[in-house]
């Protein structure tokens, strides 16, 4: 008990590295981390390729322009062949973030090292008053 009181200081110090170490790993474990925002610099900067993984009827419903739809249950099969540059940035969104973020883990095993997965959807993409298409 002696130790802990006399070193009390550098426990909080180690307790609060281990927190900030740990935080990134929480922090991506909600979906993406790309704001609305940091897509558009992508898609004008670098001419990312915008994936939607919705199902037809949520993406006819409204979409990012110019995104591509592939759904979630048929991205392994079809990414290849609409983005056939890996080396382009890949945003992938849905409607609220949530199979954006396993399709990021798809793209990534498939070779796409610049996919991102959009925070929030299209509900963030919508908050953010960015233009939505419809089909």
């Amino acid at each position: 008990m002696k130790f802990i009181v006399d070193n009390l200081m550098i426990i909080a110090a180690a307790l609060a590295s281990g927190a900030m170490l740990f935080w990134p790993v929480l922090k991506g474990a909600s979906g993406g981390s790309l704001t609305a925002s940091g897509a558009v610099q992508l898609i004008n900067r670098e001419k990312a390729v915008v994936v939607d993984v919705c199902e037809a009827e949520e993406f006819a419903s409204g979409h990012v322009g110019g995104s591509k739809n592939i759904p979630l249950n048929q991205l392994e099969e079809k990414l290849p062949a609409v983005v056939k540059n890996k080396a382009l940035p890949v945003i992938l969104v849905c409607q609220s973030g949530a199979r954006s973020g396993r399709a990021l883990a798809i793209a990534k095993k498939l070779g796409y090292d610049k996919a991102e997965a959009l925070a929030g959807g299209m509900g963030a993409w919508r908050a953010a008053n960015l233009p939505v298409e419809k089909s």
